[in-house]
């Protein structure tokens, strides 16, 4: 088949063409310009559709689906975020559609919407490329990046919430503050759905200028929710945890942007997704993930990033986790700060066992959870 992936700026899609290549299919890229993203006018996107046999994009876009609905094209769109915000408009029900969504949560949410073909479907890592990757590497290329505890993500310090905190009335400032307090110390539930309350959506109303097209038929509170709340809890959980780690172990941060909030922890510059980041984890003692809130119970493209590149990771508990790995033997996963603590000074006092369970975990990865493995799957539901 002829597919066209439907480019935009997240890291795996080379990864997902690879794949697709491989069961003997022909892959080319569409990128439109940002005029033409913004714009209602879908008449060139529907052109250029006309010409494949399926159309993909990771993560989903209504104009696609239109156009692909237009031209009875199947569009196969597949989560990399979540909530994923533009599958709430009215094109989310074109029978052209194959979603497919790595969040159990979200999977059970549009389905119950009466969504016709949406489908569960965790992540994955290209295991081959990453392996060559890290053999290609000399040891000194190699030495760059051997730390005991890293962490490779951002700090969210360009946020929705900053941006509107000096509007919110002092009581509002207190409460939300109270919120994500509370939701840092709760892994496996969120406390946004319960606190957000209908007199203060009203309030927020007046506050934020919420606006969305007419086809959509999202909330006030699902965007607060995540795109303010999960965030800035994200930005807090981040400089918290690894402030805590630096106060008594070596700990590197390979970010975009520092924060001043941060104390003792070695900021360094990001790394390229496919070329550097296979070699801090696979050179790193212990390789840490913090889930952003907003995934309820999936298991982020972090997670098989790291243990792709054989690092030995740990992570917050979420609640796919028991669905794919064992805790203590694929993986290890904390559900406190005081859990992560201890589990991360016990881990770097035993060498042995780090790289056993470092071991497990890629197996388990090369066996079970490659893009080959997804795309098969993809293939077989859609076809």
């Amino acid at each position: 088949m002829k597919i066209l992936i439907y480019r935009w700026s997240v890291f795996h899609q080379e990864d997902i063409a690879e794949a697709f290549e491989s069961f003997g299919h022909t892959v080319e890229y569409y990128e439109e310009m940002p005029d033409e993203r913004k714009g209602t006018d879908i008449r060139r996107l529907k052109e250029v559709v006309a010409e494949y046999d399926l159309v993909f994009s990771a993560n989903y876009f209504s104009r696609v689906s239109n156009a692909c609905q237009a031209q009875q094209k199947k569009y196969i769109a597949w989560t990399v975020d979540s909530p994923m915000l533009t599958m709430f408009d009215t094109s989310v029900f074109n029978e052209c559609n194959y979603i497919f969504l790595f969040d159990k949560f979200d999977y059970y949410r549009f389905l119950q919407m009466g969504v016709k073909h949406v489908y569960y479907l965790p992540l994955a890592v290209n295991a081959e490329r990453v392996k060559n990757c890290i053999e290609a590497a000399s040891e000194k290329e190699k030495g760059k990046y051997r730390g005991d505890i890293s962490f490779v993500g951002g700090l969210y310090y360009k946020n929705s919430y900053d941006a509107i905190e000096d509007k919110l009335p002092e009581y509002l400032q207190g409460y939300f503050d109270a919120c994500m307090e509370a939701q840092l110390d709760l892994y496996g539930d969120n406390v946004f759905d319960r606190l957000l309350t209908a007199d203060i959506l009203e309030r927020l109303c007046e506050i934020i200028d919420f606006h969305q097209s007419d086809t959509a038929f999202s909330d006030i509170k699902l965007v607060f929710s995540s795109t303010y709340l999960g965030f800035k809890t994200a930005q807090k959980e981040r400089i918290r945890n690894l402030n805590a780690l630096a106060s008594r172990f070596e700990v590197n941060l390979y970010t975009d942007r520092t924060d001043d909030r941060l104390r003792g922890v070695h900021v360094k510059e990001s790394v390229d997704y496919r070329e550097e980041m296979p070699l801090v984890f696979h050179e790193s003692d212990i390789n840490m993930n913090f889930t952003i809130r907003n995934i309820r119970t999936g298991l982020p493209l972090r997670i098989w990033d790291i243990l792709g590149a054989g690092g030995f990771l740990l992570t917050n508990y979420q609640i796919e986790l028991g669905d794919f790995f064992e805790n203590g033997k694929d993986l290890v996963y904390y559900d406190s700060l005081d859990d992560m603590m201890r589990k991360a000074e016990y881990y770097l006092d035993h060498e042995d066992e780090r790289k056993t369970i470092a071991q497990n975990g890629l197996k388990k990865i090369v066996q079970y959870h490659t893009y080959e493995h997804r795309i098969d799957v993809i293939l077989k539901t859609v076809l």
